[in-house]
């Protein structure tokens, strides 16, 4: 699973997008809303994937590993 930064289509507003999640579309929407209260920012799911508004990389790699997820940060 990555954890990477995006801001394509969003008017330069920069996004932290989760991708390669395992999970099924209920299960993916309590992780995010999980992590969306963790980081107190907002965020959706799209497709599979999670995004949350802003640059919340770190955050999000340190609650994944300690869930026993294999994540890693992608992006520079």
């Amino acid at each position: 699973m990555r954890v990477g930064r995006e801001t394509r289509g969003r008017r330069g507003k920069g996004v932290t997008v989760i991708t390669g999640l395992p999970l099924s579309a209920v299960e993916i929407k309590n992780l995010a809303r999980q992590f969306k209260q963790k980081c107190g920012s907002g965020g959706t799911v799209k497709d599979g994937v999670i995004e949350i508004q802003g640059d919340h990389r770190d955050m999000l790699v340190e609650l994944l590993t300690a869930m026993g997820w294999n994540a890693k940060r992608s992006g520079g």
